[in-house]
């Protein structure tokens, strides 16, 4: 697929391109007017002698309205602003013989650049990366960059997909950022959103109202992919990250809210034009879903490069049940893990998902595709991510709503499980600052948000009153800055101390067996004694007995076969909370 959407620099100047339907005149408005000329399908072209990398511009339509391109690269001035030219040929790479990492050496943490420092910046973030390798994180996973209204926002409410937002740094920032963790052996993969844009600065309605379809997401209009223009603008946007800033792969949001009739094809033809970059640059790209429909059938860890499947998706259900279990929640989603949290953890150990077909009271309808048929790697398990905090009204994070040994005890089974864990920022070290909803919007917008939170949350402010946060609030974001100083700390210590050594036995004994494991058998007894295997791809059986439940359980001594790798032998009973795994 050839490129059509935003800027090209040429030799002589730059060709700028605009797909504006519904537009019957468009100029480029650089120091003065310059008319594009119409071709067909709707493309306006035009080609300007002398204008160069840092050139601004926008683009008037119709004499009524001046816009930013809809495929910036760059907005420095935010999104009603002007475009900026970015020549993407011009960054100096150091690591130029990166390539990438295997999917099954993959240990990740979700990270919002806003918040992961104080600065809030790509530069600053770099000054960390040492930590995330010490720890033995491989992969860095930024929540959205692309450009959204104000100076704060979790990324979701982007409307120029192409531009990395200004509030974080330029694009050589965003690239410095990348390249040193290349050179630190870190992959560095993106979040991206194709089910909808955010509220504020999208123009595409008032000259490409064909982007749009009358259905609704819960998040505005659906965008119509059976436009052949439509479909290219997201196909083009993840080769746009995976090329020019060389992410090592994408995570594509919620692709269960992008409606499209007759199908999946969309995902399909990105996948394979990502898996075609893939292959012609020798680089490994790894491809990842949210999906709330669990769709195993677009799923396939070992199909590298990429021809139009998954590598992996984010397993809500593992985190619902272990949350749960951990704290009795019953609100909303969590009403579907009520029957037995422990069993619904064994299941998803030993098979993936937790719904396969099975009915959801939450969804209303079946939910999901037998999965155990796939590979473990196939499924990202985690306990807290960005959702799964900041949906929450305080946005509080699991540290204050369970015991630490609950805690632990999760840890000790995510983190060595043959599945690909996911940490979120701070995570390692037992964060406690909470990670709410936050964003920047002004005037009536800002009033709606206001309202309609309070209608969703209605039940979080008659409980919590003013100590719900005002998402519009700058210290709202400010309050959720991590906590570096708390590594420090014994609890702090304690506990990074704890995934480091988890994470270090990870590396030594599970990840050089990953390739060709395979799902095995979980039970879990009436009272909490929960034990697993799996064949991994060397022929070893990886084995795990672990207490869930706070009373001691009798067992006999000497437990499986196998060599101990986590754990101490046991006598004849579990004490609580207790985690042990062989491997042989």
């Amino acid at each position: 697929m050839n490129d059509r959407h935003g800027p090209f620099l040429t030799n002589y100047g730059t060709r700028f391109r605009l797909w504006a339907p519904a537009a019957k005149r468009v100029e480029v408005m650089l120091e003065r007017p310059h008319a594009m000329k119409r071709g067909e399908d709707g493309w306006f072209t035009a080609d300007i002698a002398g204008v160069k990398a840092g050139a601004r511009y926008r683009f008037r339509i119709d004499d009524e309205i001046e816009v930013p391109d809809p495929a910036s690269a760059f907005q420095p001035d935010d999104v009603f602003g002007p475009s900026e030219v970015i020549d993407h040929e011009a960054y100096p790479w150091r690591a130029t013989n990166w390539r990438g990492r295997l999917w099954e050496e993959a240990v990740i943490v979700e990270a919002h650049v806003g918040t992961f420092t104080k600065e809030g910046s790509y530069r600053a973030m770099i000054d960390r990366l040492d930590h995330l390798v010490e720890t033995g994180i491989t992969a860095l996973e930024l929540m959205p960059l692309s450009d959204f209204a104000g100076s704060r926002n979790w990324g979701y409410d982007g409307v120029l997909w192409y531009a990395p937002d200004s509030a974080y740094g330029r694009p050589e920032d965003l690239k410095s950022l990348i390249d040193e963790a290349h050179l630190r052996g870190l992959m560095v993969m993106l979040d991206v959103v194709y089910n909808h844009f955010g509220p504020e600065g999208n123009y595409l309605g008032r000259y490409a109202p064909t982007f749009f379809t009358q259905a609704q997401t819960p998040w505005g209009s659906a965008i119509d992919y059976r436009v052949k223009e439509v479909r290219a603008f997201a196909i083009e946007n993840a080769l746009h990250w995976l090329r020019n800033y060389r992410f090592d792969g994408l995570r594509l949001d919620a692709v269960n809210s992008i409606v499209e009739p007759g199908g999946l094809s969309l995902l399909h033809d990105l996948s394979a034009a990502a898996g075609k970059l893939a292959a012609e640059t020798g680089r490994h790209i790894h491809l990842v879903l949210e999906n709330g429909d669990n769709r195993a059938s677009i799923l396939d860890a070992a199909e590298d490069p990429p021809r139009g499947k998954y590598r992996a998706q984010w397993n809500d259900d593992y985190h619902h049940a272990w949350r749960v279990l951990m704290t009795g929640e019953k609100q909303g989603y969590y009403g579907d893990y009520q029957r037995s949290p422990r069993s619904d953890i064994a299941r998803s150990l030993s098979s993936g998902f937790v719904y396969q077909g099975e009915l959801s009271t939450f969804r209303r309808g079946k939910r999901g595709e037998p999965s155990g048929h796939l590979a473990p790697t196939t499924f990202i398990n985690f306990l807290q991510n960005h959702d799964q905090i900041g949906n929450r009204a305080l946005g509080d994070r699991l540290e204050g709503n369970a015991d630490a040994r609950m805690i632990e005890a999760a840890l000790q089974v995510l983190l060595i499980a043959p599945h690909i864990p996911l940490l979120f920022m701070g995570e390692e070290w037992g964060s406690t600052v909470p990670f709410p909803f936050f964003c920047d919007f002004g005037g009536d917008l800002a009033d709606a948000v206001r309202k309609g939170r309070r209608v969703e949350l209605a039940w979080a402010y008659a409980e919590y009153g003013d100590e719900v946060p005002d998402a519009l609030a700058a210290s709202t974001r400010d309050s959720a800055v991590l906590d570096w100083d708390r590594r420090e700390t014994p609890a702090g210590r304690k506990r990074l101390t704890l995934v480091r050594e988890l994470l270090r036995t990870r590396k030594q004994q599970i990840v050089p067996r990953l390739a060709g494991a395979a799902f095995g058998k979980a039970q879990v007894a009436d009272d909490g004694l929960l034990t697993a295997h799996w064949r991994m791809g060397d022929g070893a059986t990886l084995r795990l007995v672990a207490n869930l439940s706070g009373q001691a359980i009798s067992h006999a001594p000497g437990g499986p076969a196998g060599t101990l790798i986590w754990g101490s032998e046991l006598g004849d009973s579990v004490p609580p909370w207790t985690v042990l795994w062989r491997i042989g």
